[in-house]
């Protein structure tokens, strides 16, 4: 495969071609959902291939992607994105420019505790059927369901400058839930929350400690048939890693994707209040507030030694002290702002055209435990586990609601609340954010389901976080 990409690159040598990339990706998927403890669904597909070509002509790029790997077939898709980038330079009122870039080669695998494609489908469905089991309808838990996606993924990306890159890796999502009823009320609790993918294999499971909190959900769920909601106008709230994941992915991770600047992403996913006159002043946050972009760290789904045009992996500090620093771009994009390029452009697939992803989008961690920054808030409350969110089509106004909240009086958490609801402006709600828990609370959450871009793409990704404090928060909700 190393020497067919090397091919095609050399086929697209053209002296009307200053950039030209291939990538192929061997995907082997598999999902498993049971549904009340009986199995409901379970697909495999293994060494699905897929290529994609892109080159740029006039200032235009033009792609083409496949699933036929065949020489006939990757003669017509040299043709065809030759063809897509002449004629879309007619219409293209910018053209496209970037400095090139030193070539580089990339190697890396990454190998599971526990392969899920070695480990048996009978050892594998033997495991789940016990976990299904033991969350299944039984007094007042009505439904529950419990689910698992495995993906390995190998990827060629060769381009025009002489970069290389080869690599395998291996990425579980792994999930529970139930849901409670008394005939007149309905509430839900998951493990390990809405972020709970990750780089590694079966042993997610084991890691997670999904049979240690079979019945705790079964009880929280209960429990919060009859729990009390916030009455309270404004609160300190303490927000749990799991869903600060989601909250730094939507009102940051979303927002400092570059191309939404530039009208690149509107009608799918929206676009950004972000500006290039924000870049280097603007008050994102309170000083303690220090978010990076970094595709260096293997131990994240966004790991990788190169991007999808070549860029180095790099760790690029978004928001330093809470001012607005850089954004995640593209290599054309950094050049229009005068930023070196994120390493942030990323396709799901070979034959999807690479858009500005997060890769790893981490908040840096600060002091503390979670117990010490509890027992140092006088009255508010820790929330956790997303069970609805909306944020509008600039990233800027936004309401979340998680599946429980836990009262905190005095220092000590003394009951819980459903459905915990918050909301507020993006920035204004950063610049609320006095206490980030230290390293000893820090780790990747991590998502499957990314959608951006149309055609859709979803990406693999992953956030490091850990829980923090923000201050005199919107709780309330009018009903």
């Amino acid at each position: 495969m190393k020497q067919k990409i090397k091919n095609i690159i050399n086929k697209l040598a053209a002296p009307d071609v200053s950039f030209a990339d291939v990538r192929i990706t061997i995907t082997d998927y598999e999902s498993i959902f049971f549904m009340n403890a009986n199995l409901r669904d379970y697909s495999s597909s293994k060494g699905s291939v897929a290529i994609g070509i892109r080159v740029l002509i006039d200032g235009c790029f033009g792609f083409a992607g496949s699933k036929d790997l065949s020489d006939s077939n990757i003669e017509k898709l040299i043709s065809k994105a030759r063809a897509n980038a002449i004629h879309g330079a007619k219409f293209q009122k910018e053209k496209l420019t970037f400095p090139s870039l030193p070539a580089i080669t990339g190697e890396y695998e990454h190998k599971p505790e526990i392969d899920p494609f070695a480990m048996p489908k009978a050892e594998k469905l033997e495991y789940l059927q016990g976990l299904a089991t033991s969350i299944k309808p039984a007094g007042k838990i009505v439904h529950s369901y419990t689910a698992a996606e495995f993906e390995r993924q190998e990827k060629y990306y060769a381009n025009s400058e002489g970069s290389f890159n080869h690599m395998i890796v291996t990425n579980t999502l792994p999930m529970m839930m139930v849901v409670a009823s008394d005939g007149k009320h309905t509430q839900s609790r998951t493990w390990p929350g809405h972020m709970s993918a990750g780089r590694a294999g079966f042993e997610l499971f084991y890691q997670q400690k999904f049979e240690d909190n079979a019945e705790l959900i079964i009880k929280e769920a209960t429990d919060l048939l009859t729990a009390d909601v916030i009455t309270e106008e404004k609160a300190d709230i303490i927000i749990g890693a799991g869903h600060l994941a989601l909250q730094l992915h939507e009102s940051v991770g979303h927002a400092t994707e570059a191309d939404r600047i530039f009208g690149q992403e509107i009608s799918y996913a929206g676009k950004t209040f972000v500006k290039p006159s924000m870049l280097g002043n603007f008050k994102y946050g309170s000083d303690i507030l220090n978010i990076y972009s970094d595709s260096t760290d293997p131990k994240g789904m966004g790991y990788s030694p190169m991007d999808d045009e070549g860029v180095p992996g790099r760790r690029v500090d978004i928001i330093k002290n809470g001012i607005l620093m850089d954004q995640q771009t593209s290599r054309h994009i950094a050049h229009k702002l005068g930023l070196e390029p994120s390493s942030n452009m990323k396709a799901s697939f070979a034959d999807d055209f690479p858009l500005v992803r997060m890769t790893n989008l981490c908040i840096a961690p600060g002091k503390g435990s979670l117990a010490e920054l509890i027992a140092s808030t006088e009255r508010g409350y820790f929330l956790d586990f997303t069970k609805t969110w909306s944020i509008d089509d600039n990233r800027n106004n936004f309401q979340f609601t998680t599946e429980i909240g836990y009262k905190i009086r005095d220092g000590r958490i003394v009951g819980i609340v459903k459905e915990p609801t918050y909301f507020g402006i993006t920035p204004e709600f950063w610049n609320a954010c006095d206490a980030i828990c230290g390293e000893e609370e820090w780790a990747y959450h991590s998502t499957f389901h990314c959608g951006k871009g149309e055609p859709g793409q979803v990406m693999r990704l992953s956030h490091g976080v850990a829980p923090a404090r923000f201050r005199d928060v919107n709780v309330s909700v009018k009903m």
